[in-house]
């Protein structure tokens, strides 16, 4: 009787456990299909996702590369085609003579002179700080005179001629200042009847607004918009010359014992040669700022002063002394007629 119940137990126990490992195979299966099917969901969205931000990369790459390709191609401004002879920096912001070659032999010998001043001549800290403080102020002052716009006046782009005479010249305006009868001429290279006072440079092929000279140590026209600052220069450059031949002389003559010329030039040669070339720039640059304070006092250019056109008639321009230093240096700043940065 017990075997006969046992069989039938066996098999429901078998049957069973054959259930349960079909039911677990197949939970393990349906498991393993849905892991694959999240992981095949997963990697699908990454790669659409993939896809839209390549998709979005590349037309900002595009648009980076066509910019940087417009400033690459610069656009043409009037300083690129300016007929004149002035060499342009920055961009045009900055406008220098056609040689600034000049301007750094000044430039070169001003730092010289300081450095010997500094190495040789004293080691006094009060009288060292004065002395860079004067170069720095000459440097600021012949930068600013040399790299502004002197006054330089617009060209006539137009073709139309002016009157001209039987002789073929042009015939020149006349214009009354003060009572004084005076002539516009005609410039034809710039093609404009010129304003009182100005001129036209040959060395930077310019008409010059007030032109007074062309100065080849700065290598830029003296006119309108940077005399002030020119006599500024001069002023400054004469003191820190004077300043240096002073101490240069106080230095020889605490090293002369006695010994004459060659014993001097034995014992401190660099502060001779400081000396001498200080005592020829004080007496070059005072001369000039004396020269340019007359020049003031009376209202002249020294254009006006070297070619005696007020020499037979009065000055149309003088009123006086005082009132000339005003309009000549306390007048208000004169804007540049010309945007050489402008667009063509």
């Amino acid at each position: 009787m017990m075997t006969s119940l046992q069989q039938p137990i066996q098999e429901i126990e078998t049957s069973l456990v054959d259930t349960v490992i079909e039911t677990t195979e197949s939970q393990n299966s349906s498991i393993e299909e849905v892991e694959t099917d999240f992981v095949a969901k997963i990697k699908k969205i990454l790669f659409t996702l993939w896809r839209k931000v390549i998709e979005i990369r590349k037309p900002n790459k595009e648009n980076v590369q066509q910019h940087h390709h417009e400033d690459q191609i610069e656009r043409v401004r009037l300083y690129h085609v300016w007929p004149g002879k002035n060499v342009f920096y920055f961009k045009g912001l900055l406008i220098c003579g056609p040689d600034p070659r000049r301007l750094l032999l000044t430039t070169v010998s001003i730092s010289l002179s300081s450095l010997v001043f500094v190495v040789y001549v004293t080691k006094d800290v009060s009288k060292i700080s004065f002395c860079v403080l004067l170069t720095l102020i000459v440097f600021a002052n012949l930068l600013m005179v040399s790299v502004i716009d002197p006054g330089i006046i617009p060209r006539n782009n137009e073709s139309s001629s002016p009157e001209s005479t039987q002789n073929g010249r042009v015939r020149s305006k006349r214009v009354f200042v003060n009572g004084s009868e005076l002539k516009l001429k005609y410039c034809r290279i710039c093609k404009i009847y010129r304003p009182i006072r100005s001129c036209h440079c040959i060395v930077c092929d310019n008409c010059v607004d007030k032109f007074d000279h062309h100065c080849p140590w700065i290598g830029q026209c003296i006119g309108l918009r940077n005399y002030r600052l020119y006599v500024l220069l001069l002023v400054i450059a004469n003191v820190y010359f004077v300043y240096i031949f002073g101490f240069s002389c106080l230095k020889i003559r605490q090293k002369n014992g006695g010994n004459g010329l060659i014993g001097l030039v034995r014992d401190c040669p660099e502060t001779l040669v400081l000396a001498c070339f200080s005592f020829v720039g004080a007496c070059f640059v005072g001369g000039l700022a004396c020269y340019h304070v007359y020049l003031i006092a009376t209202n002249q250019t020294a254009y006006e002063n070297f070619g005696q056109q007020y020499g037979s008639t009065k000055n149309p321009f003088d009123k006086g002394v005082v009132t000339n230093i005003k309009e000549v240096l306390f007048s208000p700043w004169t804007h540049s007629r010309i945007n050489f940065r402008s667009e063509i």
